[in-house]
Order: structure tokens, then sequence, then C-alpha cells
């Protein structure tokens, strides 16, 4: 019973908290600034890719990361707007809400609610042996489709066209048409933003690139007019508290969402415990999964209240907490009370941040989503995972993200039924090093 009422096991970043050192506050401090450095610039981005306003992606970032933060087992990780979680949003609300602005927000919001109950309906049931439902190539293939959809996309931006395809294999058949009606000013301020992200990583790689790049590019549209040239720009965003308001739209439509936030949730899930856990091994340290699934749905809760759509674990920013020496989850509050301050009184000058860098920097945030290398070596060291891992990456190219995830779980599920009904035999053997481990079938007999 005191177990059941205990600290550690509702409040696990609280409990942390509680036992703070002092020697954690300078790297906390650091590694909190250099975290909403990182974030800002892609909160923004990730808003324009899941459709709404700017001031949408900030709000996303504020309340989820304070609540991760009590709720959380990860002294690292850090949760906020992710790529992939944002194009499959896209994917879902944008045919629902039939281009009314009001009714794609709301909607994005009842998805990221549901997303959230989905998690905690998890948790209770402690379900988080579910981080290891998908396996790592199905979700590989995933991501890597996921990316590609999101980077052919961003062309547009880039470009400064627009589509009139809506799927992926279209867009690209229709390439060379796209590229003819290419605004010359805007990929101009593409190019900018593309080099000065590379200046900055070349000789700045302490510094947080994407802002660097933002900062830049705003600077020189102010200075030097030149929305003049058509060059687009996010324009006023306002600022201040988000407004409480509840989705007004017919009923029905819900209906449309359950699946597809049930798909959210487990590939949300599983990408973040991917994250988690490898930062907890790195710094020593284990992490609860049934906790882990608790502490998404609370955060994705506290996005949808406060305005904001679905987040997850986002591995760019908790790799940029560990490299600033983040101790613990005071980095999430320090970077969320950072963000918030810009939200509420600095978004003045975002006004003049172009859309074409926002797609530039969607396109290199998405790259760190691939991992082609990862894939092809698959086929050497196991072709099972290999075919899963590229029957996953082909479906979402061929059929969309949200036909592609569906397949991707019902392979997960088959999977898992295989590996329970047909467990398989593997040969034991130790290395030069001393670690016993399963044997490939090239060593097999050499072993004999």
């Amino acid at each position: 019973m005191r177990d059941f009422f205990s600290l550690e096991r509702w409040l696990p970043g609280l409990a942390t908290l509680l036992q703070y050192q002092r020697a954690w506050l300078i790297p906390d401090v650091r590694a909190g600034l250099s975290v909403a450095a990182v974030a800002l610039p892609v909160a923004i981005a990730y808003a324009e890719l899941a459709g709404v306003g700017p001031l949408v992606g900030l709000y996303s970032c504020i309340l989820p990361m304070l609540v991760y933060a009590l709720f959380g087992t990860s002294r690292q990780l850090i949760v906020g707007p992710d790529a992939a979680t944002c194009a499959v949003i896209a994917a879902v609300v944008t045919p629902l809400a039939a281009g009314d602005a009001t009714r794609h927000w709301q909607l994005v919001m009842t998805m990221t609610a549901m997303t959230g109950l989905w998690c905690l309906i998890a948790s209770r049931f402690k379900l988080g042996v579910l981080a290891d439902f998908l396996s790592r190539p199905i979700l590989m293939g995933l991501l890597n489709g996921v990316a590609i959809t999101i980077i052919v996309g961003q062309f547009s931006k880039i470009f400064g066209f627009t589509f009139s395809d809506r799927y992926l294999i279209e867009r690209i058949a229709g390439g060379a048409s796209y590229i003819t009606q290419t605004h010359l000013p805007t990929m101009a301020m593409s190019l900018t933003t593309l080099l000065t992200l590379l200046l900055a990583k070349r000789y700045k790689p302490a510094w947080p690139s994407s802002m660097v790049a933002m900062v830049v590019t705003a600077a020189l549209v102010w200075g030097l007019n030149l929305g003049k040239f058509g060059i687009a720009t996010l324009g006023a965003i306002g600022s201040g508290m988000p407004i409480f308001q509840l989705p007004d739209f017919p009923p029905g439509l819900m209906r449309e969402l359950v699946l597809p936030a049930l798909n959210l949730a487990m590939v949300s899930f599983v990408s973040m415990m991917l994250t988690a856990r490898s930062f907890a091994a790195k710094n020593g340290y284990e992490i609860d999964a049934d906790k882990e699934f608790r502490a998404l749905g609370l955060a994705n809760l506290a996005a949808a209240a406060s305005q904001g759509f679905a987040i997850s674990g986002a591995g760019s920013r908790t790799a940029v907490n560990d490299a600033n020496g983040g101790k613990s989850q005071l980095v999430s509050i320090i970077a969320a009370a950072a963000i918030a301050l810009v939200t509420f009184y600095l978004t003045a000058p975002l006004q003049y941040i172009p859309t074409a860098a926002l797609g530039v920097v969607l396109v290199m945030a998405s790259l760190s989503l691939t991992d082609f290398r990862g894939l092809w070596a698959l086929r050497d060291s196991d072709r099972a995972a290999f075919w899963l891992a590229l029957i996953s990456f082909i479906s979402v190219l061929a059929m969309g993200v949200i036909p592609g995830i569906t397949l991707a779980v019902l392979l997960g599920l088959f999977q898992f039924l295989r590996n329970v009904m047909r467990p398989t035999d593997q040969l034991l053997g130790m290395d030069d090093k001393g670690v016993v481990r399963t044997l490939r079938d090239n060593e097999i007999g050499r072993a004999s």
C-alpha cells in the first residue's frame, strides 16, 4: 500500500529532482538553453509540416516538457514536436479538414488528445512491452519512408511552387514540370539557408545551426525588404497564452481519428523508447517502459490542452542535452521556460522568417531520420529483418504514411506471433573478448 502512494511510482521525475545535486546546476542550465535554441526553430518548422500556425508549434513544447520532467523516468530525454509525428498528423487531418484552417487545428488537437489517451490505456495495462513489438528493422523502414515523404513535400517551399498532386509517387513523377515553376528568389533564399547551416556546422559545431540559419535569413528579409521579390514569410503570428477552445466539428469525424491515433501512439512510443534506452544505457541507469507510456500520454494530453499537437521523444534535442552535459529533468524545465519567454513576449521578429528556410530546416532534420546504410547492412546480417524493413519502407512510399504505418504494425504483430508460435533455436558461442552471443550461419562451421 505504501508503494502505491510512493512518489517514485507516480512522479519519478519529481523524485529525481528532490534528490538534486548542486554540481548538476551549471551543466543543466547550459544544456537547457542549448535545447531551447535548437527546439525553437524546429518547433516552428514542424508546425508548418503539421499544417498549423507557428505559435502552435511553440505551445507544443512548453507544457509537455514540464509534464515529462515530472512523470518521465529518463534524465536525458527531451520531448517535443517530431518530424514523423507531424507527418502522420498532417496525412490524417488534411483530407478531413477540407481546407478549413480552424477545423484543421481542432482535429489536430483532438487527435493529440486521443493519442494521449491510448498511451494512458497502454500504461494502465502495463503494455510497455510494446516497445519491443515494432522491431527496430520495421521502425527503420518506416522512418526512412516517412523521411523521404517529408523531404519531397518540402520541395514546394524550397523552390517556390505549389504541388497539385497529393501523393508522393505522383509528385515524383511530375517532378520535371514542377521544377519549371521554380521561383528563383525563393530558391536563392533556400540556398542561402543551406549554406548558412553548413557553415555553422563546419565552423561553429557547438552553435544551434538551425537557429543561426533562421536568424540570418530573417535578418536578410527584414534588412533588404526581400518580401517585395515574392519571398514568402511567416508573417505576424501573435503572442501570449493559448486560449482554450473545445472542438467544434461533426462528431462523425472523431471516428476517423481513433485508429490513426492508436497507430501514432504506437510509433511515437517505440521511437521514444529507442532514444530513451540508448541514452539511459550511456549514462548508466534504467528506465521504466510502463511509466514512460504514462508520461508520453500525459505529455500529449498537456499538448492538446495547451492547443498544441502530438509530441514524442526528440532524438536530436536529446543528443544536444547529452552533449552539453545535462544531468537531470531540470533541463526540460529550463528549456520550457526559455521557449515560453519567446512565445509570450518575443514573437515579433519571427514574422520575417522565410518559409523556404523552414523547408530547408525540415529537410535537414528529416535526413537525420534516414539510415539507408543500416537498412542495407541488414541484407548481410539478417535477411528476414532486411525484408521487413524494405517492405515497411516501400509501403510508406507507395501507399502513404497512414497505410504504411498500419502495415508496419501488422508486420510487427505477425513477427511477434511467429516468434511465439515457432521459437527458433540459437547456437551460442564465445567471441574473442569472452562475450557469449548467438553465432551467425557462417560462424557455425568454424565453431564446430
